[in-house]
């Protein structure tokens, strides 16, 4: 999922077009908060940021991005009229991963998204997780509990991987249940609390670490 945070209703139905017309899954968004909105339901695998906004300026959002561990490695571009070198400072010394200045072509626009999501992908094939005795490698699939490998069912590390994801961050019951299991899961029932605790079982000492956050969901590490 791309996000786009854009002002300009002409520009945001644009951009959204041309990525969804290159296979992208695309939202965009005119003002912070409803982007915000989105980041807490779902996470986006990169952010197409305007500088110029109503609420708080591009600048603003992409230190909130990068501040908050759950989101901190999320790619961004930064998208703006601006074209000084101080605002090309700006941007790449608060995390940045690339700028385009207005008006740019398309093609260009979705090369650089292209080779932005490369980047990242490549990062990712290295990442490793480790959280206290808790080590998980997420392209093997493989989760060690001091060393020792833990054998997950398919969802158990599904529900894992989110929580590692957003260390710190409360997960509603929906939003698993969403992600994992899909909009049309039953949200009376009690598969989640079934698979959350054979998880810490399977996990023993590091199952310690996965809390409940009663009336709200589950998170993984952080403040109580």
């Amino acid at each position: 999922m791309i996000y786009l945070l854009e002002d300009d209703h002409s520009i945001r139905k644009l951009v959204i077009y041309a990525l969804q017309s290159q296979g992208f899954e695309a939202a965009g968004f005119e003002k912070p908060s409803e982007f915000w909105h989105a980041v807490n339901r779902r996470l986006p695998e990169l952010v197409l940021l305007d500088v110029m906004l109503p609420e708080e300026d591009g600048f603003t959002v992409l230190k909130k991005i990068r501040s908050t561990s759950a989101t901190s490695a999320i790619p961004i571009i930064m998208l703006t009229a601006k074209n000084t070198e101080f605002d090309r400072v700006t941007g790449l010394d608060c995390g940045a991963d690339d700028f385009v200045s207005k008006p740019f072509g398309m093609m260009e626009l979705l090369a650089r998204v292209r080779a932005v999501l490369r980047r990242t992908e490549k990062a990712e094939e290295e990442q490793v997780w480790q959280m206290g005795p808790l080590c998980v490698c997420p392209q093997r699939r493989q989760v060690e509990v001091n060393g020792r490998e833990v054998a997950l069912t398919y969802k158990e590390f599904e529900i894992l991987s989110l929580l590692l994801r957003q260390q710190g961050r409360v997960l509603t019951r929906d939003v698993l249940m969403d992600r994992v299991w899909g909009l049309e899961a039953e949200r009376e029932n009690r598969t989640l609390d079934v698979h959350i605790r054979t998880l810490r079982q399977k996990l023993g000492e590091a199952g310690n670490m996965i809390e409940t956050v009663r009336g709200v969901g589950y998170k993984l590490g952080g403040q109580a």
